[in-house]
């Protein structure tokens, strides 16, 4: 029995398969007509003014990870923009190579591109703090943590000095006293 799921897709993706299938097969990553991929991060774009609107819809590109090899399989998103332009966006996309493929609201397929999404790079180490970690703040006698600049520091500070203020009074009052003999 003939397996004719591929088929019930369309023609256009019928013509999208095809054109993986000979990409894969002549081992290029050279971008069909009229469509640019490219990536930024974990994020994935794609654009084309290949495509004309049909019933208010540009058509749908659809991004293929590894093992994929139907349009019906990748990640799915709806063409965007006007006349001069169209294009898809997908996010949190994961390191690897993808396969993009463009197909026009009128089962044309405006091409297929293949594009790399890198793994982030880790920050260089440096020898300046880093502003963003968190403060481990000042312990208490208690062994809670108090904000370093927080009230609670400034007047727990004003209230030692205060204090220190008038034990040095009290001390040096009894100094200026004579001594009984």
């Amino acid at each position: 029995m003939r397996d004719r799921s591929l088929l019930r897709g369309g023609p256009g993706h019928v013509a999208a398969a095809a054109a993986l299938t000979l990409r894969i097969a002549a081992g290029t990553a050279v971008a069909g007509p009229g469509i640019s991929a490219s990536t930024s991060g974990s994020t994935v774009t794609v654009t084309t003014s290949s495509c004309t609107p049909v019933g208010g819809a540009w058509g749908t590109a659809s991004l293929l990870g590894p093992g994929q090899t139907g349009f019906a399989q990748g990640r799915r998103a709806a063409l965007t923009g006007t006349t001069a332009g169209q294009s898809a966006v997908w996010r949190s996309v994961r390191p690897g190579t993808y396969t993009v493929i463009v197909v026009c609201a009128d089962d044309m397929t405006a091409g297929t591109q293949s594009v790399v999404v890198s793994a982030p790079s880790k920050p260089a180490a440096s020898s300046a703090p880093d502003a963003s970690a968190p403060s481990r703040g000042l312990l208490d006698r208690l062994g809670s943590r108090v904000k370093a600049n927080g009230t609670m520091v400034l007047a727990m500070g004003g209230a030692l000095v205060g204090a220190a203020m008038i034990v040095t009074g009290r001390v040096m009052r009894r100094r200026s006293k004579p001594y009984p003999l």
